[in-house]
């Protein structure tokens, strides 16, 4: 190996998105997403010495312009008041708030454009977005599934907009199906939309027919699983139609919704993922960006609801980005 490629291995660095302000959004006892996700995950990497290798990240509230990138600004304006007015919930009983909860899912999303900014400059190569509250069931108009702004489509659009970036290939691999997700981009061949989840469930979309309408068709990939799937159906669903896809579409920037609860050991799921997988799935993912997107790659939490299997998912997903 020259010297300049051992510089340029050197220059790689794994960011990292995470401030106190996201254990702030307090849910209730026994709701499924709590403040202890990232409690322990930190924990987790802590204890493992990944944090002192990470490029840490700083927190921003979004600019109401940036959340009109995928949301109505009625809506936003509603969520604000919502939580002002001392609703115990929003939209749905899903969706619980308290006085903290609308600023920080603004700093979540400004902290995740912040994460795209570090990456989309060359200061990291790749990073993880250690948020909450998640966003992939954010629709323009509606909260849902714990989430209330969506930040994986915001950070989508932010890359287009700031960046000139063509194509984003948005891969979701939650348990759930990205509704939010899907709805901002169904008709746009600029991002391709692709989520493997568990059907039917929760929140009921994602049929492998939905592939898009008008200018997107085509670009929504949809593949839904059987309760009871495990570890050979997703590496099926990756190396036979996934990365396929990813191949030919030729992402200029790779972003992840990394839900973990298809662990088997998660409470709100059915299916049966090891751990190990969360590592695989991003290096496979990490080759398509390494070929495609300048390496530039961002993984942003979306559920996990066994603490201890969440924390496990980051270590390997983070594991997996440090590698050179």
């Amino acid at each position: 190996m020259f010297w300049s490629d051992l510089a340029g291995v050197a220059m790689m660095k794994t960011a990292f998105l995470y401030d106190d302000i996201f254990l702030e959004h307090e849910t209730g006892e026994g709701h499924p997403e709590r403040a202890e996700r990232l409690r322990t995950m930190l924990r987790r990497l802590e204890s493992g010495g990944y944090l002192e290798r990470l490029v840490r990240v700083p927190v921003r509230a979004a600019e109401d312009r940036h959340l009109e990138l995928i949301h109505n600004r009625d809506y936003i304006e509603r969520v604000r008041r919502g939580v002002e007015s001392g609703d115990e919930y929003f939209d749905s009983v899903d969706n619980t708030v308290c006085a903290r909860t609308y600023h920080v899912a603004r700093s979540a999303v400004g902290g995740c454009l912040n994460m795209c900014d570090e990456v989309m400059s060359g200061r990291a190569t790749n990073g993880f977005c250690a948020v909450r509250p998640p966003g992939h069931h954010a629709e323009n108009r509606k909260a849902g599934g714990f989430c209330f702004f969506n930040n994986v489509a915001i950070a989508a659009r932010y890359v287009q907009s700031e960046y000139g970036i063509a194509r984003v290939a948005i891969v979701d691999w939650d348990v759930h199906h990205g509704n939010g997700t899907q709805d901002a981009f169904q008709d746009d061949d600029s991002v391709y939309y692709i989520s493997l989840h568990q059907y039917p469930y929760y929140p009921g979309t994602g049929a492998e027919t939905d592939i898009g309408f008008g200018q997107g068709i085509g670009y929504t990939l949809n593949i839904p699983v059987k309760a009871g799937s495990g570890n050979s159906h997703y590496l099926q669903a990756f190396n036979e139609r996934i990365i396929p896809e990813l191949e030919r579409f030729r992402p200029q920037v790779v972003l992840v919704s990394a839900g973990f609860d298809a662990h088997r050991d998660d409470p709100l799921s059915s299916i049966n993922l090891t751990g190990d997988m969360y590592y695989r799935f991003t290096k496979m993912l990490k080759e398509v960006a390494r070929r495609h997107s300048n390496d530039r790659l961002v993984a942003f939490l979306e559920g996990g609801y066994n603490v201890e299997i969440c924390a496990e998912g980051a270590e390997q997903v983070i594991r997996a980005l440090l590698e050179e």
